[in-house]
């Protein structure tokens, strides 16, 4: 699903048009992202958890030459599947 079938797929269940649908979901998207950049992990209840995790510094290989480069330490985050998901998955 592309973030424009998303908007199109809330606008239809709330009966807001896609501009406000676009304009929630940024929302929801830029605060999910602050928070995650600020350290803190995000908990939707039934759903799942955003984890920001911190990669350290390491080496690589790479697979089309086989050279080994540095890796520089990095931020990212993880999902963590919440029960209801898996149970709907499932």
């Amino acid at each position: 699903m592309t973030k424009a079938e998303l908007v199109a797929a809330i606008a239809d269940k709330t009966g807001l048009n896609r501009t406000q649908s676009k304009d929630a979901l940024d929302a929801v998207l830029d605060s999910v992202a602050a928070t995650l950049k600020a350290g803190q992990e995000v908990r939707l209840v039934g759903f799942g958890s955003f984890v920001p995790v911190e990669r350290k510094a390491g080496t690589a290989r790479n697979p089309r030459t086989g050279e080994t480069v540095k890796r520089a330490a990095s931020k990212t985050a993880r999902f963590r599947v919440g029960e209801g998901l898996k149970s709907a998955l499932n």
